[in-house]
């Protein structure tokens, strides 16, 4: 008996794990009556108000063929209404990682005041309907503005609005992380002689990889929806400053039910793509870390 014991007590402390790749139990129970039905309605509901509609969208624009489908894209105004959105779209998310994440730092590691009012000031793009977003900007960058900036009908009157209606999905994403960070490990490297971007490039920053990239992914797909705001400000103008958005517009009301779904489709795929590939990234980066 003892030397069928011994190698079991010898390998015991191998089979201890690092505690820091635990995840928490793993739950084996099966799916209960009640969590069934739940997950039936809760797939029944998501089916009607997403996976039909997007459907709907991919077969009315796959109605007319390949060849309406790509004729409808060459067409020099929907290419360019396309390639502006994506491209401006790419800009302003960018500068909302960067930006979202210095105001996420300052909000959850700084006490000054006018804090409070600065929280509620951000969430203003989520509560304000589109279009008054349209009206706010053109009054401070159009013919009558009082800081002397006209901007309106240019691409730069496109980059404000989608950098107003954006500005809160990197903030409110990397925030509560933020306020989860334990300060103990940053202590540990500042005591070590690590400086302040050391520091924050090399502890906190990876921990916030995952939701920078949520929030970005959030803020890349927002822009390439916006269109309340654009109808005052940008002035639509074909080949200059008309966006995907106003472009499908433009194809229902000439009746062009085939070419407004084959630009959604687009819209579609690129959002999905860019979804897709920084989850991909931001895994990728949690696993190295860890």
């Amino acid at each position: 008996m003892t030397e069928v014991l011994a190698p079991t007590q010898e390998r015991a402390p191998r089979r201890s794990g690092n505690p820091r790749r635990r995840r928490g139990p793993v739950f084996t129970s099966t799916l209960t009556r009640g969590s069934g039905i739940g997950l039936g309605l809760a797939l029944i509901w998501f089916s009607l108000l997403v996976l039909l509609p997007l459907t709907a969208v991919l077969v009315k624009a796959a109605e007319g063929g390949w060849g309406a489908y790509w004729a409808a894209l060459r067409d020099p105004q929907t290419a360019a209404a396309i390639g502006l959105t994506v491209v401006v779209a790419l800009i302003i998310t960018a500068i909302n990682v960067v930006i979202g994440t210095l105001i996420a730092w300052v909000l959850v590691r700084d006490n000054f005041p006018g804090k409070r009012i600065l929280e509620i000031v951000i969430d203003l793009p989520f509560a304000l309907p589109t279009i008054v977003a349209g009206l706010v900007l053109l009054s401070l960058y159009g013919p009558q503005s009082p800081l002397g900036l006209n901007w309106a009908n240019t691409r730069m009157a496109v980059a404000l609005a989608f950098l107003f209606v954006t500005l809160p999905f990197v903030v409110r994403t990397v925030q509560p992380v933020l306020l989860e960070l334990e300060p103990e490990a940053e202590e540990a490297a500042a005591s070590l002689g690590a400086g302040p971007l050391t520091v924050f490039g090399r502890i906190v920053l990876p921990s916030l990889v995952p939701a920078i990239t949520s929030g970005a992914a959030m803020s890349f797909a927002r822009a390439l929806s916006e269109f309340g705001s654009l109808v005052l400000l940008s002035g639509n103008l074909p080949m200059h400053t008309e966006v995907a958005a106003v472009r499908i517009l433009g194809y229902i009301e000439g009746d062009n039910l085939h070419g407004a779904a084959a630009v959604a489709s687009v819209l579609l795929l690129v959002a999905l793509a860019a979804i897709v590939l920084l989850d991909i990234f931001s895994r990728r980066i949690t696993r190295d870390v860890d």
